[in-house]
């Protein structure tokens, strides 16, 4: 059994973060689940959610997008769309944005093409703001 644990966690434009952690929690698609040192191996999809670790007993959040999580005896990779920590996330422009898609999703039918991707913005930007306040 491993006696440590290192986290990845990717984007398609930079490595976000990669250090040894005590644990992950994970937004997986079937549910958020949590992964400890020696967990059994894994392939998650990964759904729009907080994604926090814990390094030297301190948390940290992110907002991740959606994307896919490896576990393996000793490292968890989470390749994402996009992975924002906690305290560098715009409230201000994630506010606007969010209510900008609640104003557009509020005047649509919801068998509108443009439905589901306004949507989304809206839950990303709900996700960003939740975390956001975790700091």
């Amino acid at each position: 059994m491993a006696d440590e644990m290192m986290l990845e966690i990717v984007t398609p434009e930079e490595l976000v973060f990669r250090d040894v952690v005590e644990e992950v929690t994970i937004p997986g698609s079937e549910g958020e689940f949590g992964v400890f040192i020696g967990h059994e191996p894994l392939l998650s999809m990964v759904k729009v959610g907080e994604l926090n670790f814990t390094k030297d007993n301190k948390k940290t959040y992110y907002a991740a997008d959606t994307g896919y999580a490896e576990v393996t005896e000793d490292k968890v990779t989470i390749l994402v769309e996009s992975a924002e920590r906690a305290d560098v996330i715009d409230r201000e422009g994630t506010k606007k944005e969010m209510d900008e898609a609640e104003s557009k999703i509020a005047g649509m039918d919801k068998d509108d093409p443009d439905y589901e991707k306004i949507n989304n913005i809206y839950l990303r930007a709900e996700t960003r703001l939740k975390v956001a306040e975790k700091i």
